[in-house]
């Protein structure tokens, strides 16, 4: 544990780290420094690892590196933990990519397709895009039957939809990347 004044000491030089590493990243104005932005790259890349283990990886004290997470956690900067599950595991080996144009693009219009593809249990991800499609979903699905039940199921049923193009991975060969 330590003397007073060795823990004194402790807290001392990490305020002094803590006060030296306040400038943002890039200039960004997002507020999080560099040991903010080194604690989220070191989470998303070991989201098991202890508080000991993230300050080690940033120099912080465990307890320091705690404040800290438990403050970028309330800032929404970290959204939640989560297993990566290989869904071929759960029986889904295919990955399936839907182009998606709606008939005008009204708030809601918008916010009904929107609403309503968060519904869609097969749908692992939902962009809006710039371009010539509306949106860009990304379903995992176990073969070709099941994708033919998602589309006659719920994919059909989506609200706004005017043209949907679909396309099959043959192979994936870099997902997740953090």
């Amino acid at each position: 544990m330590g003397t007073k004044r060795d823990q004194d000491t402790a807290l001392e030089q990490e305020s002094a780290v803590l006060s030296r590493e306040t400038e943002t990243i890039d200039g960004a104005a997002n507020g999080l420094d560099e040991l903010d932005a080194a604690i989220l790259r070191y989470l998303a890349r070991h989201g098991r690892a202890t508080n000991y283990e993230v300050g080690e990886a940033v120099g912080l004290s465990a307890s320091a590196a705690s404040r800290r997470i438990l403050a970028l956690e309330a800032s929404g900067a970290i959204r939640g933990y989560r297993a990566v599950i290989d869904d071929r595991f759960l029986g889904k080996h295919i990955t399936v990519y839907l182009r998606v144009t709606l008939e005008r693009q009204s708030a809601a219009v918008l916010a009904a397709f929107e609403a309503a593809v968060r519904h869609c249990h097969d749908i692992v991800s939902c962009h809006m895009m710039a371009g010539q499609y509306d949106y860009m979903l990304v379903a995992r699905v176990a073969g070709i039957d099941d994708y033919g039940r998602l589309h006659q199921n719920e994919l059909s049923h989506l609200p706004g939809v005017t043209r949907m193009e679909t396309s099959f991975a043959l192979r994936d060969v870099l997902e997740g990347k953090s």
